[in-house]
């Protein structure tokens, strides 16, 4: 039971060496509440957590974990979708937002942070956008996100102008709905992402669906 868990490492062991980041973040993942993963940045596959998450962020995380006591199961709308073995949903109030056309959806919104509620973009307007791009097991295939505070000063926002098509229709879908300042998750289904084909460049086969999560922040 969640109620029982105890810590199994002290601090020194935490700090050891002999402990791989790895071993931290599967503990995690397996005790940890969605919310509670997403909060850390600790969603999807434990070979992509551990390139981004620092040691000294695991560790506080651990802590928290028994400190907060949101351990796996704690969480009301907590969910795994059978398609995404790997990536969670973040706030435990979020509900998908299904855009219908012409038939089944295409693609589900999750919000992660709310925006502002007031700008949202129109047809045409330039965007600016922070993004990770995985795939359904959990590989990261393309992303703008750096943790490096050197790259982080060089790196800008990935910018287009939506709803005319300069990217996938997933995209420009979603993104229309979203505020300045909203953080989004979006399962697009390959009909609305590269379909048939893939992108072979970007090592991502026919048909996928893709995960992408997104943050809307600029308008212009």
């Amino acid at each position: 039971m969640a109620a029982e868990l105890t810590r199994g490492w002290s601090d020194e062991q935490l700090k050891s060496d002999d402990l791989a980041k790895k071993d931290i973040i599967k503990f995690l993942q397996d005790h940890g509440a969605d919310s509670f993963l997403a909060e850390h940045k600790l969603m999807g596959n434990i070979k992509n957590v551990s390139k981004t998450a620092k040691k000294e962020q695991l560790i506080a995380a651990y802590s928290n974990l028994f400190e907060s006591k949101r351990f796996k199961g704690t969480d009301p709308l907590e969910k795994v979708t059978e398609q995404v073995k790997a990536v969670k949903i973040e706030e435990k109030e979020s509900k998908p937002e299904e855009v219908v056309d012409e038939g089944p959806p295409k693609y589900t919104k999750y919000v992660l942070k709310k925006g502002d509620k007031e700008n949202f973009p129109k047809k045409g307007e330039a965007v600016g956008c922070w993004y990770i791009g995985t795939l359904e097991d959990g590989t990261v295939f393309d992303s703008n996100v750096t943790t490096s505070a050197k790259k982080k000063k060089q790196s800008r926002p990935f910018s287009f102008k939506v709803g005319l098509g300069r990217v996938i229709r997933g995209w420009d879908e979603a993104v229309l709905t979203m505020s300045k300042g909203e953080k989004a998750r979006l399962e697009i289904q390959s009909e609305w992402a590269y379909g048939r084909k893939g992108l072979p460049d970007a090592k991502i086969p026919p048909n996928a669906n893709l995960i992408f999560e997104v943050e809307l922040v600029s308008i212009d």
